[in-house]
């Protein structure tokens, strides 16, 4: 892959976390991101499938800051994306699984709508565009997610998807 396809793309990935468009990602990212699944979805922030959501939301965000924010401010810049994030995470892509399985766990059962533990393609879908997906996008990736095309996605599905999605190759 050139070099401006691999920017291209780090850049993409940058902006799926960067929710306000600041230029760094931070905790507010996070909660932001949570908040616009609740209300989404009608979920209560302090419901119990709300809290779960919002402290996936919090592991998530030190999980990242980990392995990113290399200057402590509590924020990560493109920069510290790049070098930190991604390069780190194309090296043990497993490890950004689990820094990510708790929001993604939590934001499957908030995309639940009926808690018969199967969320379908289209909840999949409204779940994807509320984090700011396109919706043309989110549609593709959702029906992708259905691998065994049963019309429902899970955390097995989701899970490995997510982290492959991050960890770009050169």
């Amino acid at each position: 892959m050139v070099s401006s396809e691999y920017e291209r793309r780090i850049a993409a990935r940058f902006a799926t976390f960067d929710q306000d468009g600041n230029g760094y990602i931070d905790r507010l990212d996070f909660s932001g991101a949570a908040k616009a699944l609740l209300a989404e979805f009608g979920v209560a922030a302090r419901s119990d499938k709300g809290q779960a959501l919002y402290g996936g939301a919090e592991a998530f965000w030190q999980g990242m800051a980990g392995i990113a924010d290399r200057d402590g401010d509590q924020r990560i810049t493109r920069a510290e994306f790049v070098t930190g994030a991604l390069k780190r995470l194309r090296d043990n892509p497993d490890r950004f699984a689990e820094i990510a399985r708790p929001f993604l766990h939590a934001a499957l059962a908030v995309a639940d709508t009926d808690d018969d533990g199967a969320v379908t393609v289209e909840d999949t879908e409204r779940a994807l565009t509320a984090l700011g997906v396109p919706p043309e996008t989110a549609g593709r990736a959702a029906a992708r997610l259905d691998a065994d095309g049963d019309g429902t996605v899970g955390e097995a599905d989701v899970v490995p998807a997510f982290a492959a999605y991050f960890t770009v190759p050169e």
